[in-house]
């Protein structure tokens, strides 16, 4: 941040929202050329389609809940305070197989929206 500029805490009361998939939440809580950080809700049994990322490697950490992320192929279970990298190139996907929600950041550099592609 520039020196001079006015600071500002983030939320997600008051960071841009978007719903996607089947009614889940994601809030951006950063959002540059370099790097987004997107807190997300999942219902439970809901999950994302499997995709890929050419160039954006993430990170999920989760807040509460459980996490499935299949990467590659192989099922990994996250718990809370649990996180999970995943390199760009490698197919995955993220499901909540819980009957509670499931919240997390995602933070992907460079930003992984629209460098996605569904497998």
């Amino acid at each position: 941040m520039p020196k001079g500029e006015n600071v500002s805490t983030i939320s997600k009361n008051n960071a841009e929202h978007y719903i996607w998939g089947k009614n889940c939440d994601g809030w951006h809580l950063a959002k540059s050329k370099n790097l987004s950080v997107i807190q997300e809700r999942v219902p439970g049994g809901c999950f994302e389609v499997r995709h890929i990322h050419n160039k954006s490697e993430q990170f999920f950490f989760i807040l509460s809940g459980i996490a499935t992320i299949e990467l590659d192929g192989t099922d990994c279970h996250l718990e809370k305070n649990q996180g999970l990298y995943i390199p760009a190139g490698v197919t995955h996907q993220l499901k909540n197989r819980d009957e509670e929600d499931l919240c997390f950041l995602v933070i992907s550099t460079p930003p992984s929206h629209g460098d996605r592609i569904e497998v």
